[in-house]
This record gives structure tokens, C-alpha cells and sequence, in this order.
């Protein structure tokens, strides 16, 4: 199954990139994430680590990063544990540039196996939770 959700930023593809790429940044712009720390004292730009985000519930995922395009503008990471009922999830947030506006394109997704009883569950919960209300919060701490 593969969860998506993208956004048009009114901010040039550097500047969301810049908050973006770190990979223990999540809070700085993403509202429901409380808190981040990479594990193990790594660098967090440095593929392997993992990082434990505490979510705005109380809950807990860790994920692994486990690509960083520099060129691209995008990195991929992994659940190493989640509350979340599925298996191999690997997610992928991607920054282009919009050239005739000078804006940004932000796409987020993710694909992974749930059971079937909870994957529109779950698709609803990653697109519209997760990604959509990052990409918000994303929109909102550039333009401030």
C-alpha cells in the first residue's frame, strides 16, 4: 500500500530543503512530533541512525534513516518500531523546485503491509495525520 500526500510551499526549494534534510528537525516543524533524538549520539545525517520521536500522544517510533540525496533533495527512512500495525514500512520525503514560481513541491510517502482490516486505516492515518499535517507545519515554519 502506498499513503502520499504533497504540497505546493510558497518558499524557494533551498530553504525547505534546509529544514527539511535534518533528520532530528521533525519537531522544529511538525506539530503532532513533541520531541526527537537520534540514538547512539550519530550524526544525523549520517544513514543508519535512528531516531526516537515521541508523538504529541505520548507514543513512540523509532526510525531508521536509511538514504540521504543530498542532489535530490529527498531522504528515506524506516520504522524500527512503531505503535502502528504494519510491517516494512519505508517512508521517502522529496523537495523539488517549482521553476516557474520559485516555490517549492514537497511529496511524502510511504509504502507498507498492514492487514487488510486496518490498511484504509492506516492510509488515512500516514497521508492525512502524518504527511498532510507535516507538509502544513512545513509550510508554516518557512514562511515564519
Amino acid at each position: 500500500m502506498r499513503s502520499f500526500a504533497s504540497a505546493v510551499i510558497e518558499a524557494p526549494v533551498e530553504k525547505v530543503w534546509e529544514a527539511v534534510r535534518d533528520f532530528d528537525a521533525l519537531p522544529v516543524w511538525h506539530p503532532a512530533i513533541a520531541s526527537s533524538e537520534i540514538e547512539d549520539g550519530r550524526d544525523s545525517a549520517s544513514v543508519g541512525c535512528v531516531r526516537r520521536l515521541e508523538l504529541g500522544d505520548g507514543g513512540e517510533v523509532r526510525e531508521r534513516l536509511v538514504a540521504l540525496d543530498e542532489v535530490a533533495r529527498s531522504y528515506t527512512y524506516e520504522f524500527v518500531t512503531s505503535p502502528f500495525p504494519v510491517r516494512s514500512y519505508r517512508s521517502t520525503i522529496h523537495v523539488l523546485p517549482v521553476t516557474a514560481s520559485g516555490h517549492s513541491f514537497v511529496e511524502w510517502f510511504a509504502d507498507f503491509d498492514s492487514d487488510a482490516d486496518v490498511e484504509a486505516e492506516m492510509d488515512k492515518t500516514f497521508a492525512q495525520g502524518v504527511y498532510a499535517t507535516g507538509l502544513k507545519g512545513l509550510a508554516a515554519h518557512v514562511a515564519g
